[in-house]
C-alpha cells in the first residue's frame, strides 16, 4: 500500500475496522466450512441468524457484500457483469444481491427536495406519497402527482450517500493495492477493476446523466410502438433528484400479475428481445440492466423500461466484433472464433494458443448440431466466458457488459415463455448485419477513415524520420530496453558475489589470526573472521532457499 493512503486510513479508521471485521468473519466462515466441527461452525451467523458455514462460498461472498453496505453491493453488481473475471457461478450468485435498504425519513426527503429544486414541495407536487415504492442502495423512489396533474416517479438520493461512497471507494482502492501484491489475485487486475467501478458508480450518482440517458433512448425509440420510455422533467431534475413519468404495469418479476395466455407471453418476450437488439445493433446505445424487475408489461403488449443508471454504448468496431463472435458460434467456425477472441480480448503473457484453439474447437463442436430455434445462447455464452477465465483472457468491459445483457435477455424471455430462443429472434438481424457490412455507405465511411489516417501518417512520418536521423547524427539516439523478470536473477547474482567475497575475506582473517580473538567456546580464533563466516553461511542458505523456490539449477524447461 502506498504511503499516500495512510492519511485516508487514519481519517476512516472506523469504517476500516467495520469492513475488516466483516471480511474476517466471512473469511473465518470460509475456513471453518472445510472442517466438520459443529460447535465452532454454529457460532458464525449472518444478520438473519443463519449459519454462514452451511452456505456455499459464492453465497458467503454475496452475503458479505450485502452486509458491507451500498457501495459494496454496487461493486457486486458490477462484478456480476464480469463472469470472465469472477466465474459464472459467482456472477450468477451476485445477481441475487438484495438492494433494499432503509429509506430516509419524510423530513429528510422534503428537505433535500426543497434544497435541490428551490421551491416548497407543496408548490411543485399536488400529491406526494411519503412512503417510497422502492429504496435501493443509491436512492429511493416516491410516487407523486404534479400540480398539472401528471403522475410521476420521483427518484431521490439517500442523504450523505456521496460521502459514504467516497469513503468506501478510498478503502476499496487501498484493498485493491494490497490484492495486487498477491500472486493468486494479481491476474484479475484488482486496481483496474476498482478504477472501472469508481467510474461506474460516480456516473450512477449523477441523476442528471441518467436523465440524459432517458432523453437519448426516447429519441432513438420514438418510432417503436412496442416500447415505452418515460418522459423526464428537466425543470424538476438535478444531479440528486430525478422526476419522470410514472409507468403503470406489471414487472416481469411478478409472474402472477402477468397475462396467463401463453401466446401473449411469447409475444411479450419477442417484443422485449427485438427492442434490445434494435438498441444494440442499430443505435449502439442500450439499457444495460434488463433484469425482470426493470422490465414491466403494459397494456397492448408494450414493454416499459425502468432504471437508466446503467447503460451501454458500443462503437462500430466493437459491434462488428460481437457480430463476428455470435456468427462464429452459430456457424461452428472454431478458427474464426479463436481469431475474434484473440483480436478483442487481452491475453496474458505466455498464453497457450494451441490449447485455447483446442478448447474453442470442443466448445464449438458441443453446440454444432443444435438447431437455431433450440440454440441456448445464454448457456453458450456462459460456457465461453468460463473458458476465457480458465485461460485468464480478459475481455473489454463494454464487451462483457453486452454479452451479459444478452444472457440476461434470454433468461428474461425464457421466464415468460419456455420455448423462447434469442437466436431465433437474432436470425433477421444476421441478414441486417451482412447488409450493413456490405453497404456502400459503410465502405465509403471506412475508406474516408483510412484515407484520413494515411494523410496523418504521411504528414507525421517525414518529420519523425528527420528527428530520428538528427538524433543519430548528433549521438543522442538512445535505445531503452525493458528487462522483464530479470530483477530477481540480478539480485541473486549480486547476493552470491557478496556472499563469496564475505566468505573469502573471513577465511583470510581466520588464517592470519587478526585481532580481536574469540575466547569462548573456540579460543584463539579471529572474532571478525568467525562472525564473517557465520554471516556468509546464513546468506548462502538464504540464497539456496531462494533458488529452490524458483527452480533447481539443473532443471530444464
Amino acid at each position: 500500500m502506498r504511503i499516500s493512503t495512510i492519511p485516508q486510513i487514519y481519517r476512516n479508521v472506523g469504517r476500516w475496522r467495520e469492513i475488516l471485521s466483516i471480511l474476517s468473519k466471512y473469511g473465518l466462515a470460509d475456513w471453518l466450512s472445510r472442517y466438520d466441527f459443529a460447535p465452532l461452525r454454529a457460532l458464525l451467523k449472518n444478520r438473519n441468524g443463519q449459519s454462514l458455514t452451511a452456505e456455499s462460498r459464492a453465497t458467503r461472498i454475496r452475503l458479505a457484500l450485502e452486509e458491507l453496505g451500498p457501495t459494496f453491493i454496487k461493486l457486486g453488481q458490477v462484478l456480476g457483469t464480469r463472469p470472465d473475471l469472477v466465474g459464472t457461478e459467482l456472477a450468477n450468485e451476485l445477481e441475487k444481491l438484495q438492494t433494499d435498504v432503509a429509506a430516509d425519513s419524510e423530513e429528510t426527503v422534503f428537505t433535500l427536495l426543497e434544497e435541490e429544486l428551490g421551491r416548497p414541495v407543496a408548490e411543485m407536487f399536488h400529491d406526494f406519497s411519503p412512503t417510497p415504492v422502492a429504496s435501493a442502495s443509491i436512492g429511493q423512489v416516491h410516487r407523486a402527482r404534479l400540480a398539472s396533474g401528471e403522475e410521476v416517479a420521483v427518484k431521490i438520493q439517500h442523504a450523505n450517500i456521496e460521502r459514504r461512497v467516497r469513503i468506501d471507494l478510498d478503502i476499496l482502492a487501498g484493498l485493491a493495492q494490497l490484492a495486487e501484491r498477491l500472486p493468486e489475485l494479481a491476474p484479475y487486475r484488482p486496481c483496474a477493476v476498482v478504477a472501472e467501478f469508481r467510474r461506474t458508480l460516480r456516473r450512477e450518482l449523477d441523476f442528471e446523466r441518467e436523465r440524459r440517458h432517458i432523453d437519448e433512448l426516447r429519441r432513438n425509440l420514438a418510432e417503436n410502438p412496442s416500447v415505452r420510455v418515460p418522459l423526464a422533467y428537466a425543470d424538476l431534475s438535478t444531479d440528486r433528484v430525478l422526476v419522470m413519468e410514472w409507468l403503470e404495469g406489471a414487472p416481469l418479476s411478478c409472474l402472477e400479475k402477468l397475462p396467463t395466455d401463453p401466446a401473449e407471453l411469447d409475444a411479450l418476450a419477442r417484443h422485449g428481445a427485438e427492442l434490445y437488439l434494435e438498441m444494440i445493433f442499430h443505435h449502439g446505445f442500450y439499457h444495460a440492466d434488463p433484469h425482470p424487475g426493470n422490465l414491466i408489461a403494459m397494456p397492448g403488449g408494450v414493454v416499459g423500461l425502468l432504471d437508466y443508471g446503467m447503460v451501454g454504448r458500443i462503437d462500430d468496431s466493437l459491434r462488428e466484433d460481437i457480430e463476428d463472435l455470435l456468427a462464429a458460434m452459430v456457424e461452428s467456425d472454431s478458427q474464426q472464433l479463436t481469431a475474434v477472441v484473440m483480436r478483442v480480448a487481452a491475453s496474458p503473457p505466455g498464453l497457450d494458443e494451441s490449447a485455447l484453439s483446442v478448447d474453442l474447437a470442443d466448445f464449438v463442436a458441443h453446440y454444432a448440431h443444435q438447431s437455431v430455434d433450440r440454440f441456448e445462447l445464454a448457456a453458450a455464452l456462459r460456457e465461453m466466458l468460463d473458458l476465457m477465465r480458465r485461460h485468464r483472457i480478459v475481455l473489454p468491459s463494454a464487451a462483457t457488459m453486452l454479452l451479459k445483457v444478452l444472457v440476461m435477455l434470454e433468461g428474461a424471455g425464457r421466464r415468460l415463455s419456455p420455448q423462447f430462443s434469442l437466436m431465433d429472434v437474432l436470425r433477421p438481424y444476421r441478414k441486417q448485419m451482412i447488409r450493413r457490412r456490405m453497404s456502400p455507405m459503410r465502405q465509403v465511411r471506412k475508406a474516408r477513415r483510412i484515407a484520413y489516417e494515411m494523410e496523418q501518417l504521411a504528414e507525421i512520418f517525414p518529420r519523425r524520420m528527420r528527428d530520428i536521423l538528427q538524433q543519430v547524427q548528433t549521438g543522442r539516439f538512445d535505445v531503452h530496453l525493458d528487462h522483464r523478470g530479470l530483477e530477481p536473477s540480478v539480485n541473486r547474482l549480486v547476493l552470491g558475489l557478496l556472499t563469496s567475497a564475505l566468505f573469502l575475506g573471513s577465511v583470510l582473517l581466520v588464517i592470519n589470526n587478526v585481532w580481536p580473538f574469540w575466547f569462548w567456546p573456540v579460543q584463539g580464533v579471529s572474532a571478525p573472521g568467525l562472525a564473517g563466516l557465520t554471516g556468509s553461511a546464513v546468506l548462502g542458505l538464504r540464497l539456496l532457499r531462494a533458488i529452490n523456490k524458483s527452480g533447481h539449477l539443473d532443471r530444464r524447461r
